[in-house]
C-alpha cells in the first residue's frame, strides 16, 4: 500500500514559479514510476510528467522546458518544479505512483495561475 500526499499548490501570477511536493509512505525506491497529472475544470485528467525509479523522465509537450520532475528516494518525496507558468496550467495537480502493477493517487493540490 502506498499513500501519497501533495503540497505546494497555490495562486501565482503568470510567468511565476511553484514547486509541488509529493510525500509517499514507505520506500519510494521500490515504486516503479511516479508522476504528476492534472485536471482542469471540464477537462479530462492529463499526464504532466513521470519519473522512473532510476531517473528516466517523460514530459507532456505542453510543459517541456518549463517543468522539471524529480524524486528524492531518501526523503520518500517526488517534486514538480514549475516555471514560466501560464493561465492554461491552472488545474488540480495529482501525484501518482505505480508499484507492482498497482496504481495509487494523491488527493490533489490546486494550482491557479492568474493572467
Amino acid at each position: 500500500q502506498v499513500q501519497l500526499v501533495e503540497s505546494g499548490g497555490g495562486l501565482v501570477q503568470a510567468g511565476g514559479s511553484l514547486r509541488l511536493s509529493c510525500a509517499a509512505s514507505g520506500r519510494i525506491f521500490s515504486i516503479n514510476v511516479m508522476g504528476w497529472y492534472r485536471q482542469a475544470p471540464g477537462k479530462q485528467r492529463e499526464l504532466v510528467a513521470t519519473i522512473t525509479n532510476i531517473g528516466y523522465t517523460n514530459y507532456a509537450d505542453s510543459v517541456k522546458g518549463r517543468f522539471t520532475i524529480s524524486r528524492d528516494n531518501a526523503k520518500n518525496t517526488a517534486y514538480l518544479q514549475m516555471g514560466s507558468l501560464k493561465a492554461e496550467d491552472t488545474a488540480v495537480y495529482y501525484c501518482h505512483a505505480l508499484k507492482g502493477g498497482n496504481s495509487y493517487w494523491g488527493q490533489g493540490t490546486q494550482v491557479t495561475v492568474s493572467s
